[in-house]
């Protein structure tokens, strides 16, 4: 076929479904999404200092926390630049990441280092997929997104070298964080 909709590996606005979203909206739902993650790992972190503040675990914790502070501002800036609404389910992220990141420290450091690597393998996912549908007139949140899909991934290995793996039924959490952060951003997409 000689249909420019059927290039192969091209996913463009025109190969779009019915009842898919416009280039605008999923570009809104992007930012929307992003948002609200970096505002629910913030919390996650600041949970998890809670608890390990004092330990050998803090400085660690510390500069995950910083650097998702800082892609929160960037995601920040956008949705006041683009006029986007925040996901209605912020309040809930509030609460239930500070206490996803208490609860896993709880556990103890190890399981704490074990909710970061599921938390950011889903990210690093859920960045992949989005730098994918990006386009040009996109670059620079396509690039953004993926240097923090890189930050993420160094929050994940440098939680794995630091136990998370011993953590007690490492499996088992790291399951449930995954369902979990898949469940908030679906949720975060759409409302």
């Amino acid at each position: 076929m000689s249909n420019n909709l059927y290039k192969k590996n091209n996913v463009t606005a025109d190969s779009r479904l019915p009842g898919d979203p416009d280039k605008n909206a999923l570009v809104q739902s992007m930012i929307r999404v992003n948002q609200a993650g970096e505002y629910g790992a913030k919390r996650i972190y600041q949970g998890q200092l809670a608890i390990l503040g004092s330990s050998d675990a803090a400085p660690i914790i510390k500069d995950m926390l910083a650097q998702e502070e800082k892609h929160l501002d960037y995601f920040n800036t956008l949705v006041a630049e683009r006029d986007i609404r925040p996901t209605v389910f912020e309040p809930l992220w509030h609460v239930a990441g500070y206490a996803l990141g208490a609860a896993t420290a709880a556990l103890g450091r190890d399981a704490a280092m074990a909710c970061t690597v599921a938390v950011e393998d889903v990210i690093c996912e859920h960045y992949t997929e989005q730098t994918m549908q990006l386009g040009e007139d996109e670059k620079g949140l396509r690039e953004s997104i993926f240097d923090f899909c890189e930050d993420e991934t160094h929050h994940r290995d440098i939680s794995l070298k630091n136990g998370a793996e011993n953590a007690p039924a490492y499996k088992a959490l790291t399951t449930a964080v995954k369902a979990g952060t898949r469940l908030a951003i679906w949720l975060s997409k759409r409302f």
